[in-house]
C-alpha cells in the first residue's frame, strides 16, 4: 500500500532558467495556461521551482522533468528526473 502512494508524486515539465549560481540546484520555469475567472481569456502563468540536480548536468534552456520530493532545503522540494531536451 505504501508503494502506491510513493508513485503518485507530482511531476512537471519546464525550462531551466538558472543553473550556475547554486551548487546542485537549478531553477525551472513551468508554464501553465489558465482561464481567467471573469473574462474567460486564457492567461499564461509562469511559476519558478528550485530543483535538485545531483550531477550539475543541466544547462540554461534545457527542457527537464521534475518530481516532487521531500524538502532538500528551505525552498527546494523538487528533483530533476530526466533531461527531456538539451538546449542548442
Amino acid at each position: 500500500m505504501e508503494n502506491l502512494e510513493r508513485n503518485r508524486r507530482l511531476t512537471k515539465q519546464g525550462v531551466v532558467v538558472s543553473c550556475g549560481k547554486m551548487d546542485k540546484t537549478v531553477v525551472v520555469a513551468v508554464v501553465s495556461n489558465t482561464k481567467h475567472p471573469l473574462y474567460k481569456k486564457v492567461v499564461k502563468k509562469t511559476t519558478k521551482f528550485k530543483a535538485h540536480d545531483e550531477n550539475n548536468e543541466c544547462g540554461i534552456g534545457d527542457t527537464v522533468e521534475i518530481m516532487e520530493t521531500r524538502h532538500i532545503s528551505k525552498d527546494k522540494y523538487y528533483r530533476v528526473v530526466r533531461i527531456v531536451e538539451k538546449a542548442r
